[in-house]
């Protein structure tokens, strides 16, 4: 079982130039990292507090071979926050005690099955740290370091309406076999549902953006007329 001790070791070493922002957290009484801890190199950089502790975590969940149990609870802990909206309201509490933070970790535990002792250790952590309403945050960014360990290339794929399995299947079909897709690589396919966009397509793969909605196609058209007039 992974002390907690070690855990915040990880932390501090996984962003060495940010002392000055997690000096901010708590005063941490573990030595410095030892050369395995400088073993581990996370698959992609991360920034931001909640990128700090996301990559501790994933590095502290490589050194005690845990990484797929700990993925699974993370994953299990983000779709808390996709189904209550509320949940990061609550945990961005100023007011909460001692005692309100261990009623809200072990409820997350409960909700979530998570019986990975490592997210037990980094739910105390984050709570100790006053750091609670980064969860939702750490979340989101372990996943992208699972999804780059895993050689995947994620799709977002904005609709009007939610695209039957159907549409998604022939889109994943074509996008794997275009350039935008690298060899040896896997596409996770996501369908987000915007109104706005009125109809059509925004695919986002990476960091390139292909818009295909009917909003920006009026958009264009209305400044073409604009322009004109």
């Amino acid at each position: 079982m992974l002390s907690r001790q070690v855990l915040l070791r990880s932390v501090r070493s996984a962003a060495p130039s940010r002392a000055a922002i997690l000096s901010q957290t708590r005063s941490f009484a573990a030595p410095a990292a030892s050369s395995a801890n400088e073993q581990v190199k996370p698959p992609v950089a991360l920034f931001g507090l909640d990128g700090t502790y996301a990559t501790a975590l994933y590095t502290a969940a490589v050194k005690t071979s845990s990484l797929e149990p700990t993925a699974k609870a993370l994953s299990s802990l983000c779709s808390l926050f996709e189904k209550d909206p509320k949940l990061a309201k609550i945990l961005t509490t100023p007011t909460l005690t001692a005692e309100d933070k261990s009623a809200i970790i072990a409820e997350l535990q409960k909700s979530a099955g998570v019986s990975n002792e490592i997210v037990k250790n980094f739910l105390a952590t984050l709570a100790e740290n006053n750091r609670l309403a980064l969860l939702g945050g750490v979340c989101a960014k372990f996943s992208e370091l699972m999804s780059a360990s895993r050689g995947e290339v994620e799709m977002v794929v904005t609709s009007a309406q939610p695209l039957d399995s159907k549409t998604l299947s022939r889109l994943e079909n074509a996008v794997s076999k275009s350039s935008y897709v690298g060899a040896g690589k896997k596409l996770k396919v996501t369908n987000q549902i915007n109104p706005d966009i009125i109809g059509g397509l925004v695919v986002e793969i990476g960091d390139r953006t292909i818009d295909l909605s009917v909003s920006s196609k009026m958009a264009k058209m209305n400044k073409l007329l604009t322009d004109t007039l």
